[in-house]
């Protein structure tokens, strides 16, 4: 019993510390955030200080930061809802379809995604100048379904699984077409898996940098990219970096506290059999 509750301490301990870890870039780019110029370049670091709003203040008075703000939530929320409308459906076919043609869709989707994204940079500049694409928010939607639309097909692929097979025929007994069937009665049982494969997806577009970073000029660039511009030649605004990155933290992670229960049973839900 004592050498129960020791392990038990240590688990907590390790766990402790990782937590910790985890979290001291969060806070050290929080207490940055709040800092003066003077105060953020201070040596040694000073961990007491009176907060300011003043890098927040200059971030929201900043029209090229808010509409790199806006560009992104569409950017991001266009990205997850093209890739759900096509990685959903194909998911459903994948998980239906035979088992030789599932492995093949699987594994080629999953090659995709595990290759370096500068592979598709020079392709994608080529071909987005010459049929207007470049600098434009469907764009990089349309780039950004390759890696996010992977992500669709494998998680929501397990979760089909996990649907009885006979509540279709039931459906069908009743006179239900495929369509009504996948609707009303696959769908909702996929619902947990819906959340969570969509805030995944959300969370990489929201994120993500290089493309934007190439592909993107003046009207389609998005929060990550904005921030580079607090870096210049006399030097940085490590305040208003910091105040960025707490801006950009913050829609993603409410959104995922908000949620959290669907998105933690939806990814348990594909791990175990029902």
């Amino acid at each position: 019993m004592v050498v129960r509750k020791r392990v038990i301490l240590v688990i907590y301990a390790l766990l402790v510390a990782l937590m910790l870890i985890t979290l001291f870039p969060l806070v050290w780019l929080l207490l940055l955030s709040l800092k003066s110029e003077l105060e953020a370049f201070a040596y040694p670091p000073l961990l007491v200080f009176k907060p300011k709003l003043v890098n927040f203040l200059a971030l929201l008075s900043s029209e090229s930061f808010m509409r790199s703000f806006a560009n992104s939530f569409i950017i991001a929320t266009g990205t997850v809802a093209l890739a759900m409308v096509v990685g959903v459906p194909a998911a459903y076919g994948i998980s239906r379809g035979t088992r030789r043609f599932r492995q093949h869709v699987l594994v080629w989707a999953l090659i995709t995604r595990m290759a370096p994204g500068m592979i598709y940079i020079i392709p994608f500049f080529v071909l987005y100048v010459k049929v207007g694409l470049i600098d434009t928010r469907f764009g990089l939607m349309l780039i950004y379904l390759i890696f996010t639309l992977p992500l669709v097909l494998w998680t929501m692929t397990m979760f089909f699984d996990e649907v009885p097979k006979t509540l279709e025929e039931a459906a069908k007994v009743d006179g239900a077409g495929i369509f009504q069937s996948f609707f009303r009665v696959i769908l909702p049982l996929a619902a947990p898996g819906l959340g969570a494969t969509a805030i995944l997806c959300f969370i990489f577009a929201w994120n993500e940098f290089l493309f934007a970073l190439i592909l993107a000029r003046r009207d389609a660039i998005p929060a990550p990219v904005a921030i580079v511009n607090f870096m210049a030649f006399e030097g940085t605004e490590w305040g208003k970096v910091a105040a960025s990155g707490i801006f950009i933290l913050l829609p993603v992670l409410l959104f995922s506290l908000v949620i959290r229960k669907y998105l933690v049973k939806g990814l348990m839900g594909g791990a175990i059999k029902g």
